[in-house]
C-alpha cells in the first residue's frame, strides 16, 4: 500500500508526544492528527486519533492489520527523523537552536 504526502509537525514534547503527522494512504485516503510518541525503551510509536462521546472513548480510525500498521509506522517515523535532523539539530531538544 502506498503511503505518501507525509507531513510532520513537531511540537514541544509533552508526556511523550513529540509531533503530529498526516499522510495519504493508497492515493485516496487522507489520515491526519496521528501522534508520534516516544517509547519508554527508546524509539517511537504512533497514536491514532480518538473522540470522546459521552463516557466512551471511540477510535476515529486505525490500521486493523499489523502489517499495514508497521508499514505506516516505519514510513512516518522515518520522515519524522528526517525532519528533526534536517539541519542536525532538534529545536525542542537543543538549547542552541535559538541562537
Amino acid at each position: 500500500m502506498n503511503i505518501s504526502e507525509i507531513q510532520i509537525n513537531p511540537v514541544k514534547p509533552h508526556n511523550g508526544l513529540v509531533a503530529f503527522a498526516s499522510f495519504v494512504l493508497g492515493d485516496g485516503l487522507y489520515c491526519g492528527s496521528v501522534g508520534i510518541v516516544t517509547r519508554p525503551n527508546g524509539g517511537y510509536r504512533l497514536v491514532y486519533p480518538t473522540r470522546q462521546v459521552g463516557n466512551r472513548q471511540l477510535n476515529v480510525y486505525y490500521p486493523i492489520s499489523t502489517k499495514l500498521g508497521g508499514l505506516i509506522e516505519q514510513a512516518v517515523i522515518n520522515r519524522y527523523e528526517e525532519v528533526v535532523n534536517e539541519d542536525g539539530r532538534d529545536r525542542y531538544r537543543d538549547a542552541s537552536f535559538a541562537s
